[in-house]
């Protein structure tokens, strides 16, 4: 197993970056297949290049999956396979830092799974908008991307594909990059994750959110 040192997962907005989504077969990185692999390519703030292809998963594309995506086994017969692809996915990423919706939960764990196969290894830090937009909209009753894109007033048109998934993060990031430049973020020296005030045995104190990952503490 390749894939044993990840990337940290920041909290801080950042001008460069790439924005990333996946379509799969299902949830389970371990037993369904990417169908759809996307990417955005932004240098101080600015869209600058685009990676975007389907994926044949070799095997059927189920039901449920094409319901929610519109994917179809039609449209992936003639695609390429994951290990003819990721090179070039690794390729366009670099060493920039990722950015997508859920991806510390979902898609970072095809990225890992594909890299094992490839034989490779993904090391990039990331962030995930997922847990940016709780911390900057605690007013929204519900955190899909739909919903950070509506509250932005940001078009939904063609949502759950992949490379349109990744236009509207992307546009979403930078909404709320300007909404975290007017808060007062402490961050963590140790990993760059957010720090927040928690209560323990002995008094208040200043924890990490990557926690376990990362064990800093600061006295309040």
């Amino acid at each position: 197993m390749i894939q044993n040192i990840k990337g940290k997962r920041l909290t801080a907005y950042v001008p460069d970056y790439v924005v990333f989504d996946l379509e799969t077969t299902g949830f389970n990185s371990q037993s369904d297949n990417i169908i759809e692999i996307s990417a955005v390519k932004v240098k101080d703030k600015e869209v600058v290049d685009t990676f975007s292809t389907l994926v044949n998963p070799e095997r059927s594309i189920p039901y449920q999956a094409t319901a929610v995506n519109g994917i179809t086994n039609d449209m992936v017969a003639d695609s390429p396979v994951i290990t003819e692809v990721f090179n070039d996915f690794l390729t366009f990423t670099g060493s920039q830092i990722l950015v997508g919706h859920n991806i510390h939960s979902f898609d970072l764990k095809f990225v890992y799974q594909a890299a094992d196969i490839f034989g490779a290894a993904v090391t990039n830090d990331y962030i995930d908008t997922l847990y940016m937009a709780r911390n900057c909209l605690p007013q929204l009753r519900y955190y899909k991307l739909i919903d950070i894109s509506a509250y932005f007033n940001i078009s939904c048109e063609g949502a759950h594909r992949a490379l349109n998934d990744c236009i509207m993060n992307q546009k979403c990031f930078e909404e709320m990059g300007k909404i975290q430049g007017a808060m007062k973020l402490e961050l963590c020296p140790r990993c760059g994750g957010e720090l927040r005030k928690r209560s323990g045995r002995f008094g208040d104190f200043w924890g990490c959110t990557n926690y376990p990952d990362c064990r800093f503490t600061r006295n309040t």
